[in-house]
């Protein structure tokens, strides 16, 4: 009996978390690219954060799922930690939705809504209603998993052992909080365990007591889904990973020694007892937020001592375009500063991306691959701009030559930020494989990335004073940059016989070259560029 109980709890539950996981992937591709822009977009303030979270939540039907993006949105410097902390608190608030939509009793209604939401996904030609139709099958799985788990456990209510655990659950509401934060922390669904709470909770199998400590316990398991997504990441986003942590824990020892008051509020909410732990899990959240929201800054600043280290933002919108001097020949003045500005941010992502092979920096990888997407955005924008000035400003001859000039010059820019990722590439092959350099190949690679390097400080310095004297000097000098590659492959192969540089560090260190010989070539287009030779 046991085996078959055993195993109908597991195929239920599976169910369950299978249908959801159906249902938040449909409603997210019905969504397409919404989602993740209003994340980015509206997390201003705090209290909209929140609103912000909470519906996001809502459509995707998983706290975990918003958490993650949040960290991922963090980590890539889209938003701030106080955004992160306030999105966080509604993606609590907006998870226990699928609580409350658990809580009635819809069993009846599953297998019409696998059979009509296979014939929508199967049938469907646009994507749109294909997607919904998912969602329809694995809402209707969501509640065969209930239906199969209600079912299985009614045995256990005569089998007494298992009753006088729950009993000995429910006096002692620790033990129910650890409980449900293990359960959620191995299955990784609050809404799963919730989902299983209620369905005791109907059987008549467990109280409302203990009931609510497992809730409780599962709200404090489902963050360990954002400490595991912000294994490797920044710091801002270790601190949001943290926040979500230290929210859901500092939450459940607030309610604790309330437990006895709030289950009496909680019966006055509803008769229903798998009502009363669905309004359990939606009051706790959203009280938990109201308590936590005036005090962001502090706990941010809190959250900065635990975690410790410098908070790394980037800028990602341009700074210098004046799309109000479109109309002007100022309009080419505020376009240089712009591509000025990536220029420096490219030399610094060449910088970054050196530094990190050396030292096997695996953050600095990650700020670079960071810059990369600013970097790409930033073309788009300032490509954008010069098209648009292009048609509307009111320029001579010399000045539309300069515009056609910059455009050649922000690929070559975007170009040599593709390098620094590939360098970054070549980092993390290093770091993870183990690859060994002798001091020898390490100091040729700083070598030939400070005469690179001196290049491109002069080719920006070129764009920034628009010194065509200065840029005939420069052309041709990456010429030096080909000659110390040739050099240094030589030498490179001497090392290979002497067996003092094994083969596959060798294939590493030769594609460092080569990406860096290709920057100084990027380089020398820009002095072309303002020299006037294209």
């Amino acid at each position: 009996m046991f085996v078959q109980i055993a195993f109908g709890l597991l195929g239920g539950l599976g169910l369950f978390i299978y249908g959801m996981q159906r249902m938040a992937e449909g409603l997210q591709k019905a969504a397409g690219e919404r989602l993740r822009h209003i994340l980015e977009l509206f997390t201003s303030h705090p209290v909209i954060a929140v609103f912000t979270g909470m519906l996001v939540t809502i459509f995707v039907q998983s706290s975990s799922s918003t958490t993650v993006m949040i960290v991922g949105f963090v980590n890539a410097g889209l938003m701030t930690l106080q955004q992160a902390l306030g999105t966080i608190m509604g993606a609590n608030i907006g998870t226990t939705v699928t609580a409350q939509m658990v809580a009635f009793n819809l069993q009846d209604v599953a297998l019409p809504a696998i059979g009509i939401g296979f014939l929508i996904s199967f049938l469907a030609r646009r994507r749109f209603y294909r997607y919904l139709g998912q969602s329809l099958l694995g809402f209707g799985l969501l509640f065969l998993g209930m239906s199969i788990m209600s079912q299985t456990l009614v045995p256990l209510r005569s089998y007494d052992p298992f009753v006088q655990a729950l009993i000995n659950m429910g006096k002692s509401p620790w033990l129910g909080v650890l409980v449900g934060a293990l359960f959620t922390m191995i299955i990784q669904s609050s809404s799963a365990t919730t989902g299983l709470v209620i369905v005791l909770t109907r059987q008549g199998m467990i109280s409302l007591e203990a009931g609510l400590g497992l809730v409780l316990g599962a709200n404090i398991g489902t963050s360990v889904t954002a400490v595991l997504a912000s294994i490797g990441a920044n710091v801002t986003a270790r601190r949001a990973a943290t926040a979500h942590v230290l929210f859901n824990v500092l939450g459940v020892l607030v309610f604790l020694p309330f437990l006895g008051p709030f289950t009496s509020l909680m019966r006055v909410t509803s008769s229903v007892p798998a009502r009363q732990i669905a309004n359990a899990h939606t009051i706790f959240n959203v009280t938990n937020t109201l308590l936590f929201l005036p005090f962001i800054s502090p706990f941010a600043a809190l959250l900065a001592q635990i975690v410790p280290g410098e908070e790394i933002i980037l800028e990602r919108k341009p700074k210098h375009l004046d799309w109000r001097m479109l109309g002007s020949p100022a309009a080419l003045l505020s376009a240089t500063k712009e591509v000025v500005r990536m220029g420096e941010l490219t030399r610094e992502m060449v910088q970054e991306a050196i530094q990190a092979f050396v030292n096997e920096d695996m953050e600095l990888m990650q700020i670079v691959v960071q810059k990369e997407d600013i970097i790409d955005e930033l073309e788009r924008e300032i490509s954008t701009f010069l098209a648009r000035a292009f048609r509307e400003g009111n320029l001579n001859a010399e000045q539309s030559r300069r515009l056609t000039r910059l455009m050649h010059v922000i690929n070559d820019m975007e170009r040599i930020g593709d390098h620094a990722e590939n360098i970054v590439e070549l980092a993390r092959q290093k770091t993870e494989d183990g690859l060994v350099f002798s001091d020898q190949a390490l100091a040729e690679i700083q070598e030939m990335h400070r005469h690179v390097d001196g290049i491109y400080e002069r080719a920006i310095n070129c764009i920034r004073t628009d010194d065509a004297k200065l840029a005939i000097q420069l052309v041709g000098e990456d010429e030096l940059i080909d000659e110390m590659e040739r050099k240094y492959r030589a030498t490179h192969i001497a090392r290979l016989n002497e067996g003092t540089c094994l083969p596959p560090s060798g294939v590493v260190y030769l594609d460092i070259l080569s990406n860096l010989e290709r920057v100084a070539d990027h380089a020398n287009n820009l002095a072309e560029a303002v020299a006037g030779i294209l």
